[in-house]
């Protein structure tokens, strides 16, 4: 039966172009945004895992970019200590040259004291953002971002690697400071005095004075010259290791860092081959239903030539 009130064909083409518009709004959306989830209604669940993962990705850019600031305090710190070895190094071969009688001692102590002067500049030099690691007083410590850790239970935190100075003879500080972070050239490996065997007074690296000691005390004085350049590469080896621990926790973070991108990638982004075939195949059956549908409504038209 022909009906001029109800047309059923129109009615069922109309509603299959319907649905291949909806389909084909969602293919479009996904081609032009790359995104197969891009909101809540899409897939509540994976967006949501999506939506976190992405906002741990970027608190562990920013810890990748503190690591790098901790990485470059450590360079510093480093860089001061081996210098310091170095001259100390040097402080030591003038003391095996006072040892011979006809060198004038005034002259090498004018050398020395050069040496020790410049000892002063490099702790007070090694500075880096306001940190100082060269220069600090005994149980003051300085810490490092490492990581940013998720708990099971959805908790989050941040852990550093800190650093505890210690500024005695043994420590890992060059010169000790005060309370306001004012250098103090008597503590510290270079300031703490030592006891010389045979000398009556004490000294240490930056206080040493050779001009009045006889072979004797220079003797003293070199083991205790001796003694702070083992107690130096003590601390140097250690700045090492730490310098060592950052660069293997900067290249795990990178590594975690893409695994997590390429993580929630799997979870949202849309197949583009699959989503270029969709789109090729809605767009033809979409002109298909529309002329499915014109046919429909014309076939209404046909009616009049019965009442001719």
């Amino acid at each position: 039966m022909t009906s001029i009130l109800t047309n059923n064909a129109a009615m069922a083409a109309l509603q299959t172009l319907r649905g291949i518009n909806s389909n084909l709004t969602a293919t479009q959306k996904a081609v032009s945004t790359g995104l197969r989830i891009s909101k809540a209604s899409d897939n509540a669940a994976y967006w949501s895992i999506a939506t976190t993962m992405r906002s741990d990705g970027g608190a562990m850019s920013a810890v990748s970019d503190a690591l790098g600031l901790g990485a470059a305090k450590v360079d510093t710190a480093y860089t001061a200590m081996d210098s310091a070895i170095s001259i100390v190094q040097s402080i030591k071969a003038k003391l095996v040259s006072a040892e011979e009688g006809s060198v004038s001692k005034n002259d090498i102590q004018n050398e020395i004291q050069q040496l020790q002067q410049q000892l002063s500049s490099v702790a007070q030099s090694a500075s880096f953002s306001g940190q100082n690691w060269m220069v600090a007083s005994s149980g003051a410590s300085a810490s490092v971002v490492s990581s940013f850790v998720r708990s099971a239970t959805g908790g989050v935190s941040v852990q550093s690697t800190s650093y505890t100075f210690n500024a005695s003879a043994t420590g890992n500080v060059l010169f000790g400071s005060d309370s306001v972070g004012v250098i103090s050239t008597s503590s510290g490996i270079l300031g703490t005095v030592q006891a010389l065997a045979n000398s009556a007074t004490s000294y240490s690296v930056y206080s040493l004075d050779i001009t009045n000691m006889t072979s004797g005390g220079i003797d003293s004085a070199l083991g205790m010259v001796e003694n702070s350049l083992k107690a130096l590469t003590a601390a140097g080896s250690q700045l090492g290791s730490l310098s060592s621990r950052i660069d293997l926790q900067t290249t795990f973070v990178s590594a975690l860092t893409d695994s997590i991108s390429s993580g929630v990638g799997k979870l949202v982004d849309a197949n583009m081959e699959q989503e270029s075939s969709k789109l090729t195949a809605l767009q033809t059956q979409q002109q298909l239903a529309i002329q499915s549908l014109s046919i429909a409504n014309s076939s209404a038209q046909n009616i009049l030539s019965l009442f001719k």
